[in-house]
């Protein structure tokens, strides 16, 4: 395969990577395994997919035989736009054999293959195949996890075969140490298509404007070390040996073959947009420029998943409904309390929506998706809000199939399987379903004609046991009503805890599933802040905290914690409840203890000052040894140092 590209580089020449579109994709060849980069169209390189798209039809036209055929086309998010970009270029029968895809809802060209058994099809979780990659570089025989154990990938319940012509395994149930895990098999990839921003010569490319840099690198080393080529499409060239060290992010070593797109709608930033400086983090963006969503069912529904929310919680936000949370986090000036995530590999600032999903303006970090993959796996998240389709009887979710409609998994799996606390956000009907808020109540005009509360779901995404199993606390917000999940790992069930305002119980929810859940015997009404226009308060809502709960005292270690992050300091009363409720937890001890401060967003009206400090001096003379004072990263890390020492968590 190499012998195109290496005859120059066998006289000791140095070779110009750089050719047309055209030219590289004839490096393409019949049953070659390709894997292409991109999440949606960010980082996808479409003017690589219209070429190989057009040698085939025209092959085909010609000879009544498309080169290259029989192609097995690897990928991991979904790179679309839901109509004809993207990985659409690859929907032709006899392009492709066999697809193994992250999610597959924005190729419907490829859906259809896969749908009508023309292919063998595979959904596998996003962030698996990121792994995959990654650990095909590393000459690994697959990669090992837990990921998407009780769910329809794993084998007892189809191992992520899509249809009746897709047979063999690709997923094994292994047994470790008395613990289950599934095996994802590695399968040497013989053709690499990725995207940068500028590239030399010798194939060293720098992404400076893209939006993310995904798993591109991944990609690049497990084509080459396959011993197959890779092709990068870039934005434009730069002189030998004048890119920064520090800015390559795939080094020409591991580039066959360079494409400078020629048409700008080949190489647009996203879907959606040409070029956003924000994206690629040449500019930062005024928060305060974001509209406020307007009073609406989606805006109760993501009102209710941020009361969810805590200070300096990690949270990944999915497509769709739960997007909807941002705005309302900008509305109610929480960012700077919250690190907002992308599984893409964003971190920090605000994710962006529809086609420029994936991207985020004002991020702190842009890392790859498999490191990203990485964190969320390893229980990274604090908070995951995710879309509602569809749930059972037993709170399992499908988001992935439906009937005739295969929308793929994506990163549901490993995010929902791996985050603290889940929130699943939807309507609790669909299809036509027509609301009506005012004053404070929520009135349905119109029932939805779909439900999605079901006795089965027909496809496994979210598995309620593994969520049982690994004690992660899950809930179901929707517009009239909050489950969540209970039970125990062999029976889990959905329990209903709140209600909303002007809603029947009997009438617009239980009548409208397809099972009874539980009822709590505390069943509340939903915050009626949750269905008014105004802003909630939620910043202050987050912040208060009652001042008992603010202090932790660690009795054998002789350490007060204190947590003042957020605490206003309005009156003498204020300092007075502090300066009682110290001495009444210190004063019977008989010694002194250190004291960890947090002081983060902490603060005092101006004429209190004196008083404040003086109270702080006389707690000082009289029980501390020490006082340390820390922001909210060294607060956390002292506590939690204190607690390993106690053998316990704090």
């Amino acid at each position: 395969m190499h012998t195109q590209l290496d005859n120059l580089a066998s006289t000791g020449a140095r070779r110009n990577k750089v050719v047309s579109a055209a030219e590289a994709v004839r490096l393409i060849h019949d049953g070659d395994t390709v894997a292409t980069g991109g999440f949606i169209g960010i980082g996808f390189a479409e003017e690589i997919a219209v070429a190989l798209e057009s040698r085939f039809l025209q092959s085909q036209a010609e000879t009544g035989l498309g080169l290259p055929q029989n192609l097995t086309l690897i990928y991991a998010a979904g790179q679309g736009d839901g109509q004809t970009r993207g990985l659409n270029h690859f929907g032709h029968a006899g392009l492709v054999r066999r697809v193994i895809g992250g999610h597959w809802g924005l190729v419907p060209r490829l859906q259809e293959l896969a749908i009508s058994n023309q292919i063998e099809a595979y959904n596998l979780p996003q962030g698996v195949i990121t792994h995959l990659f990654r650990d095909i570089a590393a000459g690994k025989p697959g990669t090992l996890t837990h990921v998407g154990l009780d769910t329809f990938v794993d084998p007892l319940f189809g191992g992520g075969k899509i249809n009746q012509r897709t047979t063999a395994d690709l997923v094994r149930r292994i047994q470790m140490d008395g613990r289950d895990y599934l095996f994802y098999q590695a399968l040497p990839i013989q053709v690499g298509i990725i995207r940068a921003t500028t590239a030399d010569p010798d194939g060293n490319l720098s992404m400076e404007r893209e939006a993310l840099t995904l798993e591109a690198l991944a990609i690049a080393m497990a084509a080459h070390n396959s011993g197959g080529i890779v092709i990068a499409q870039v934005e434009r060239l730069a002189e030998a040996n004048t890119l920064h060290s520090r800015s390559v992010k795939i080094p020409g070593v591991l580039v066959d073959a360079v494409v400078v797109a020629t048409d700008p709608a080949y190489h647009m930033q996203t879907f959606s947009e040409s070029y956003n400086p924000a994206y690629s983090g040449e500019i930062r963006v005024p928060v305060s420029l974001m509209e406020p969503m307007p009073l609406c069912e989606r805006k109760v529904i993501a009102r209710r998943a941020a009361l969810e929310l805590k200070p300096n919680n990690v949270v990944n936000l999915g497509i769709g409904m739960p997007e909807g949370v941002a705005a309302v986090a900008a509305e109610e000036r929480l960012f700077d309390l919250l690190t907002l995530t992308a599984e893409p590999g964003v971190i920090g600032g605000i994710p962006a929506g529809g086609l420029s999903f994936g991207a985020a303006i004002n991020a702190q970090a842009v890392i790859d998706q498999p490191n990203q993959f990485d964190f969320y796996d390893g229980g990274g998240l604090d908070v995951a809000v995710l879309g509602l389709a569809q749930a059972d009887a037993q709170g399992n979710l499908n988001v992935s199939k439906f009937s005739g409609r295969l929308s793929g998994a994506g990163g549901f799996i490993n995010i929902s399987q791996n985050a603290k606390k889940v929130v699943f956000v939807g309507t609790f009907t669909a299809g036509q379903l027509q609301l009506n808020i005012t004053e404070g109540q929520l009135h349905i005009e119109v029932e939805g004609s779909q439900r999605k509360f079901v006795q089965q779901v027909e496809h496994r995404t979210f598995s309620a046991r593994e969520a049982i199993k690994r004690g992660r606390q899950v809930l179901y917000v929707t517009e009239r009503c909050v489950l969540r999940l209970t039970g125990s790992f062999e029976q889990p069930a959905l329990e209903l805890l709140e209600i909303a305002p002007g809603v029947d119980v009997q009438h617009d929810v239980l009548a409208q599933m397809d099972f009874v859940p539980l009822i709590s015997p505390h069943l509340t009404t939903m915050d009626v802040a949750l269905f008014r226009a105004e802003s909630m308060g939620l910043r202050e809502r987050l912040l208060a905290a009652p001042l008992a709960r603010r202090l932790d005292l660690d009795r054998e270690h002789r350490m007060l914690f204190i947590n003042f992050e957020g605490l206003s300091i309005d009156s003498t009363t204020d300092i007075n409840a502090i300066e009682a409720l110290v001495t009444h937890l210190l004063e019977p001890l008989g010694h002194r203890v250190a004291v960890v401060v947090n002081y983060d967003s902490f603060t005092i009206l101006p004429p209190l000052l004196d008083g404040y400090t003086s109270m702080v001096q006389r707690l000082k003379r009289r029980f501390y040894s020490r006082v340390t004072r820390y922001g909210t990263g060294g607060f956390l890390k002292a506590r939690l140092e204190a607690a390993n020492q106690q053998g316990h968590r704090p």
